[in-house]
């Protein structure tokens, strides 16, 4: 499906892979995969894995195919190598509920842990991962400052500056000459800066919906949208409620 003649004048396909995003003052690589990378640190900052959402969802009954976790974490990889970053920051709800990483394949545990040997890691607890096991590697935070700038799980209110956040899963809807696409998003205004799910089995929430009025209420903001062959901003007059 076409991204709704939303992308800029570009010379090539290569140009959409990641857009740069400036975060009072200092700049960040938001990537087509979700991720973003933060030059000047290294670090490449992911968030709402959700890993073992799959199995969880089945001891429930809703059966899923059980690929979630090992596919998040090709992807991760993919985006850690693409990047060379030395440090990951996972902002939060990494793991879908406290006992996900013991459901956890070992050779997807294997995996992470190789993943770990590379770089340093920070785990940055949410509300569906209170707890990390020790065992899983890496440090465990509560929130973290570098540079001045604060990674959370969860936003906090309105006039907060300095911020990198998950938790909301923000998605754009679009509907152009009669096509409609809903895909996962950034969303920014320069002082703070919400990224999308990275999880293979998560949602999005429309960022028009009410939940991110405290955040950019009547405030202008950007939004980076997520498509298959790239990262592409679209004008906020573009944007739809679902």
């Amino acid at each position: 499906m076409p991204m709704l003649h939303a992308k800029p004048e570009r010379q090539g396909m290569h140009d959409f892979k990641v857009q740069n995003i400036s975060i009072c003052g200092k700049t960040f690589l938001a990537d087509t995969s979700g991720a973003l990378y933060w030059p000047a640190e290294k670090a490449l900052i992911i968030a709402d894995l959700h890993l073992e959402k799959g199995s969880s969802f089945a001891a429930s009954g809703q059966l899923l195919p059980p690929y979630d976790t090992r596919e998040t974490l090709t992807r991760l990889a993919q985006a850690i190598d693409r990047f060379g970053a030395e440090t990951v920051i996972a902002l939060g709800d990494s793991f879908h509920d406290c006992g996900a990483a013991q459901r956890m394949e070992p050779s997807d545990a294997n995996r992470l842990r190789s993943m770990q040997e590379a770089c340093e890691w920070i785990w940055v607890t949410g509300n569906h991962d209170p707890e990390i096991a020790n065992w899983l590697g890496g440090y465990v935070v509560d929130d973290l400052t570098v540079e001045g700038i604060t990674l959370r799980h969860e936003p906090l209110g309105a006039w907060t500056t300095h911020e990198i956040a998950g938790h909301l899963h923000p998605a754009a809807r679009i509907s152009r000459e009669g096509y409609t696409l809903r895909r996962p998003c950034f969303i920014g205004n320069g002082r703070r800066l919400v990224v999308p799910a990275f999880g293979s089995y998560t949602g999005g929430l429309n960022v028009l919906k009410e939940a991110f009025d405290p955040l950019f209420g009547g405030e202008a903001f950007k939004v980076w949208m997520m498509g298959q062959e790239g990262l592409y901003p679209i004008a906020t007059r573009l944007l739809r409620e679902d």
